[in-house]
């Protein structure tokens, strides 16, 4: 996973070059109506333009919307582990009472773990650092658990507390599926592309106008800076400013609760 990029920079990228490509099309305007001057009366294109503009609109509404579902579902996963943690710890309960000890202090060990992997991020190579250590002890857990099961005189045991275990063993791998799941870059390059093309077609058109307003083409390069900032920052919730880290709570309330 690739985070070197700050989605501050990208807009702030987008907005100085939605700014440059509308003084570019107003330039070009301009030269056009001075060497045929009645181009200055001359009806505009107004469909073409604002069927370019709602594709942008569209563009954004779609990259915005699918950028917000996956932030619900990354929250929306913290619970599930929470949960699946909690039914497997209650569930050691089952177990003989010399292995049962053993086998909670790792599940203390393993939360610890799993709180310190999202703790360390924006640093990547520590978090994964910190995600193989949750690997080794998932080993560790599922290994005593297995071999506690087997000294047990009732199998009923095997069959309550494994697919718990399990559970919570899969929960970890579809969170780290849902933290690298974002659009092809493609959009990204899309946003930008359709964002300068309609800063040059804005600035194009209002070349006939006289005087030059800088109000209208600040504020429209502004609020699709900030709206691209937006879903960069909602696609990467643990890096920015929007983050997730308050649903962490539920784990550590959990983890607060196995003293």
């Amino acid at each position: 996973m690739n985070y070197t990029f700050t989605p501050i920079l990208v807009g702030i990228g987008l907005f100085l070059g939605m700014l440059l490509f509308q003084e570019i099309g107003r330039r070009i305007g301009i030269r056009q109506i001075t060497k045929n001057p009645e181009e200055a009366d001359a009806t505009s294109s107004g469909t073409m333009e604002a069927a370019i503009f709602a594709l942008f609109g569209l563009l954004i509404a779609f990259t915005f919307s699918g950028a917000a579902s996956r932030f619900d579902e990354r929250r929306h996963l913290i619970s599930e582990e929470t949960n699946a943690i909690g039914t497997a710890y209650l569930r050691l309960d089952l177990v003989a009472p010399d292995a049962q000890a053993a086998l909670q202090e790792l599940f203390r060990q393993y939360l610890d773990s799993r709180l310190e992997v999202y703790k360390k991020l924006p640093d990547v190579e520590a978090a994964q650092q910190e995600w193989a250590k949750g690997v080794v002890l998932q080993n560790t857990i599922w290994t005593q658990a297995v071999a506690a099961c087997r000294m047990q005189a009732n199998p009923s045991t095997c069959v309550v507390l494994l697919p718990a275990l399990n559970e919570m063993i899969d929960i970890t791998t579809t969170r780290k599926m849902a933290m690298m799941m974002h659009p092809p870059m493609i959009i990204f390059v899309l946003l930008f592309v359709f964002g300068f093309g309609c800063s040059f077609i804005g600035g194009y058109s209002m070349a006939r106008s006289n005087p030059h307003r800088w109000v209208h083409p600040i504020v429209f390069a502004a609020m699709a800076a900030i709206t691209v900032y937006v879903i960069l920052d909602i696609e990467y919730p643990r890096f920015g400013i929007i983050r997730v880290d308050a649903a962490d709570q539920v784990l550590i309330e959990l983890r607060e609760s196995m003293q």
